[in-house]
């Protein structure tokens, strides 16, 4: 979920990383969730699910980190207890026992060229631009090589979708991968100057939530209540993506956001939920095993697909057991 509003970075945390690590008794009694980047329209269905899981007796404090990595490195020193992203990479190299607990969000990426392109095939060998190195873009485009049997030229990195748009729109660039909504405006304000190729379905995890599996098992009860609203939100905006709208609240971090980002909440849920953005089973089996062979394709698990055990990177109970509410 890279998002067009990183540069209201400053603007719009409520919560700064000093606070995010003040370690009181008070403080350290509370869940301390690592977000991955500021409170964005992408992140408004979570907070509605914070919400509810607050109104269930949920006591939690949010951080926001300038990027993944700094998030994954907050839980792994235990500064924090859940973090965003898909850590797989620092799940198979640590020795701290980290596990994947809900998916937030899939990859879902759009290769998107200028009229020079209309085939995958024919980027063999032309220069690319994407999010960041290492990057979930980067994975699609090393996926996409293996799949396509093709190899891209010179990779160059911007990032955030929107500002791969912009290079894209003035010409600095052909081709670049960014995200369903950024792809959707595209498509609406330049149909007939650029392409959206066709791509394979994707069900891996972009986004999903992660924590210390000893810690976990030590706080069954804040787990279960958290696992328990995201898993009742994701249904729910299934049957209707107004809902988060309808949900968020006025005064919290999301409400703060631009009028013209809130203006347009109903339409991204509701194009996020028919491009098969959300589980509303939070992935599970389907998605831990696919982000067995995608991760591992994409170089960034060790081993093959089919050698690599889902439990090593993935804690399923809690998901079981709200899936069974």
């Amino acid at each position: 979920m890279k998002n067009v509003l990183k540069k209201l970075t400053g603007a719009v945390m409520a919560t700064s990383l000093a606070v995010g690590l003040m370690m009181s008794s008070a403080y350290a009694e509370k869940l301390r969730i690592a977000l991955a980047e500021t409170p964005s329209d992408e992140l408004a269905a979570f907070f509605v699910a914070l919400d509810r899981a607050k109104a269930n007796g949920l006591d939690y404090e949010w951080t926001a980190f300038s990027d993944e990595e700094l998030a994954i490195q907050a839980v792994l020193s235990g500064q924090m207890n859940i973090g965003f992203g898909t850590p797989y990479a620092a799940m198979q190299r640590s020795k701290a026992p980290i596990r994947i607990i809900f998916q937030l969000s899939k990859l879902k990426f759009f290769p998107v060229t200028s009229k020079k392109y209309s085939d995958l095939k024919d980027l063999d060998g032309q220069p690319i631009l994407l999010h960041s190195r290492g990057g979930g873009t980067d994975s699609i485009a090393n996926v996409i090589e293996d799949k396509i049997g093709i190899t891209f030229g010179e990779r160059s990195y911007v990032p955030g979708s929107a500002n791969r748009v912009v290079a894209l729109v003035s010409g600095q660039t052909d081709a670049t991968i960014i995200d369903l909504s950024n792809k959707n405006k595209v498509v609406a304000e330049f149909p007939d100057k650029f392409n959206v190729l066709p791509m394979f379905e994707v069900d891996s995890s972009d986004e999903a939530l992660f924590a210390n599996l000893d810690w976990i098992k030590e706080n069954e009860e804040q787990v279960g209540i958290f696992v328990d609203a995201l898993a009742s939100v994701w249904r729910d905006m299934q049957e209707d993506p107004t809902i988060i709208s309808k949900e968020t609240d006025p005064d919290g971090p999301i409400g703060q956001l631009p009028p013209e980002i809130l203006s347009g909440l109903d339409e991204f849920y509701t194009n996020a939920v028919a491009g098969g953005l959300y589980d509303p089973n939070g992935g599970g089996r389907k998605a831990a095993q696919a982000d067995m062979e995608w991760y591992s394709a994409a170089g960034q698990l060790e081993g093959d697909a089919s050698t690599l055990n889902i439990e090593d990177f993935w804690y399923l109970a809690p998901l079981d057991a709200a899936m069974n509410k």
